[in-house]
């Protein structure tokens, strides 16, 4: 989250809290991470990290706005380029490094293997997901000049594809071998995908 020097103390508090639950979601994972481990590494009584974060649910919650926040700034300078689908190509390609490098990738492993028991967790994570197809459809949108409910209709699938390839690349364990190969095999195919979008687009127009 982008934090300015006006921001207020208790979304500064929060924004601190928020680091301190994605290390220890990283150090100890999701399930192992405790509310009362979340608040010792904020510095904490358990009873006031209640008072910003009544469950794990809420935690994530607010991981997942603050990572969206991010991603709408992203996105809004994606549309604004002279080269969307060259601008997106990049931001992909810098995002999955950057998950790989900060160790957020182990974190959304966590969150995902989570969703998979816990129905809450499953719901934010599909809003972000819904989120996200829905910023990709707004640009393949704009970059063919095409209503946003005929780009739904011709490129949701490829919205979905991406994110599935971007998320699972960002979930590779840095120290893996094979991550490095395996990240170059992903974004080849995120861009033949956007390739495909991209001759579909230029068909159109």
């Amino acid at each position: 989250m982008s934090l300015s020097p006006d921001t207020p103390l208790a979304d500064l508090r929060s924004a601190e809290i928020l680091e301190s639950a994605r290390r220890a979601f990283a150090e100890k994972g999701f399930d192992g991470a405790s509310m009362q481990d979340i608040a010792r590494k904020a510095g904490m009584s358990v009873g006031n990290f209640y008072r910003y974060f009544p469950s794990k649910a809420a935690i994530v919650e607010a991981l997942i706005a603050s990572d969206m926040e991010e991603m709408a700034q992203d996105f809004a300078a994606i549309l604004v380029n002279a080269d969307p689908l060259q601008a997106l190509r990049d931001t992909i390609e810098r995002k999955i490094t950057e998950a790989e490098c900060q160790g957020d990738g182990q974190i959304w492993a966590e969150i995902t293997a989570a969703s998979l028991r816990k129905p809450d967790i499953a719901e934010i994570a599909y809003r972000m997901e819904t989120g996200i197809v829905a910023h990709l459809i707004g640009i393949f949108a704009h970059t063919a000049k095409v209503p946003v409910a005929e780009a739904q209709s011709r490129w949701t699938a490829h919205a979905h594809l991406l994110v599935m390839m971007v998320k699972a690349c960002a979930m590779q364990p840095p120290e893996n071998p094979t991550t490095a190969d395996l990240t170059r095999l992903v974004l080849r195919n995120i861009n033949r995908t956007l390739d495909d979008i991209a001759t579909l687009a230029a068909a159109k127009g």
